[in-house]
């Protein structure tokens, strides 16, 4: 009842997909279980919040140590810096810490040029020009300030696009330096003797008892809930008598 093109269509899509890259399952869930098991201690559910959990304690210190500006890191932040680049550069305090090497490496002005392309992207409508403009003159530039290291082919690329600027006209360039800090200069980054130091000062926050499964942790100063409430004879659960009621009567 089908045509001879449909069936030519169906070999087509078959031939195509025996030739599509696939990964085996076992590859998959070893990755899964990498993952799980690096990120393990760093999950709040499985783990637990040190000091405290802040939705269930009535305490902030936990929003404190884990600002977006500390003075001295918790070590569980400093240690997820080393499970990947990304990580390492959402964190304003890895961030800050990486410039400072960059630094001893007289080689700052990449991710200067990095941070730069994010704000253009993520900034006003209004100010790409003068914002693509700012950024040609301090890094790309001939004789620039701070110049950053672009192949040609990039190069050339970019000066095409600043014809006509846009919010993404950097992304290219963005991308090779983004690329060059990840494969030089994070891999030295974690093994030098600053991030060894940021390890050994990094803060611990004690817990003064620790429960088998941390999440079960009971609210200090909520009301139970009707699930937990004692069941009346009916089925029905009782409301709770530990203090007045508001209402006409209520008593």
């Amino acid at each position: 009842t089908k045509s001879t093109e449909f069936y030519k269509q169906e070999m087509e899509r078959c031939r195509k997909a025996l030739t599509r890259a696939r990964v085996k399952s076992s590859v998959c869930l070893e990755a899964y279980l990498k993952f799980s098991g690096q990120r393990g201690p760093h999950d709040p559910m499985m783990s637990g919040c040190l000091p405290s959990n802040p939705w269930v304690s009535d305490e902030d210190a936990y929003w404190t140590i884990n600002a977006p500006s500390v003075a001295v890191p918790t070590k569980l932040r400093v240690e997820r810096w080393a499970f990947s680049f990304q990580e390492l550069l959402e964190d304003p305090v890895g961030r800050a810490h990486f410039m400072d090497f960059l630094g001893t490496e007289f080689s700052a002005e990449n991710l200067s040029f990095w941070e730069a392309c994010e704000e253009l992207r993520h900034g006003g409508q209004a100010q790409v020009h003068a914002t693509v403009d700012a950024i040609y003159q301090q890094f790309l530039a001939p004789g620039a300030a701070r110049w950053v290291n672009i192949d040609s082919r990039t190069m050339e690329r970019t000066l095409e696009g600043l014809r006509q600027p846009h919010r993404y006209v950097l992304d290219e360039a963005q991308l090779h330096i983004y690329m060059l800090m990840k494969k030089d200069s994070y891999p030295r980054f974690l093994k030098s003797a600053a991030y060894r130091d940021l390890l050994a000062e990094a803060v611990v926050p004690p817990e003064a008892k620790r429960r088998v499964f941390p999440f079960m942790r009971k609210p200090l100063h909520a009301s139970p809930s009707p699930a937990l409430l004692p069941a009346s004879p009916s089925g029905e659960p009782v409301a709770a008598t530990s203090g007045p009621e508001c209402g006409d009567g209520g008593t």
